[in-house]
């Protein structure tokens, strides 16, 4: 089974109806609760959509989302090994470095994100939400 580890921006995509980029990532998500694919979330970014979603729209509302996220999607861990690995890359953007490790960690096939740019060097290959959908195959 393909194994994808969703970036928060397609998350928020989707919880946030976020459009354009909305009804692709949440054709997505729909293929992963089909089955035909298993998701995860990094550890730091369920606090990270959390946090963001209950700015945006209230604690209890942002409760609701994980509760939904999480009966669907796996939690990629974030531990200490992670963190050093993550620092070893030497990227710019730290959290897109904890990221990577963490979808490799977890072993995912790819990490699934609109900016793919900021995962050169990614142990894990970084794909947009298209290619992701069209990996999943049709359902």
């Amino acid at each position: 089974m393909i194994r994808l580890l969703l970036d928060v921006s397609v998350v928020l995509d989707i919880l946030l109806d976020r459009k354009p980029h909305v009804e692709l990532a949440s054709a997505l998500f729909a293929a992963v609760e089909k089955g035909r694919g298993k998701a995860y979330l990094s550890a730091h970014g369920v606090t990270t959509v959390h946090y963001l979603i209950a700015r945006n729209r209230g604690r209890r509302v942002a409760h609701r989302a994980l509760h939904a996220l999480l009966s669907v999607c796996d939690v990629a861990a974030v531990d200490s090994k992670v963190i050093r690995a993550a620092l070893a890359l030497e990227w710019n953007d730290f959290e897109d470095a904890v990221c990577a490790v963490a979808a490799a960690a977890s072993r995912c096939d790819a990490i699934v994100t609109r900016d793919a740019s900021g995962f050169k060097g990614s142990p894990v290959p970084a794909i947009d939400p298209g290619a992701a959908l069209a990996w999943l195959g049709p359902g």
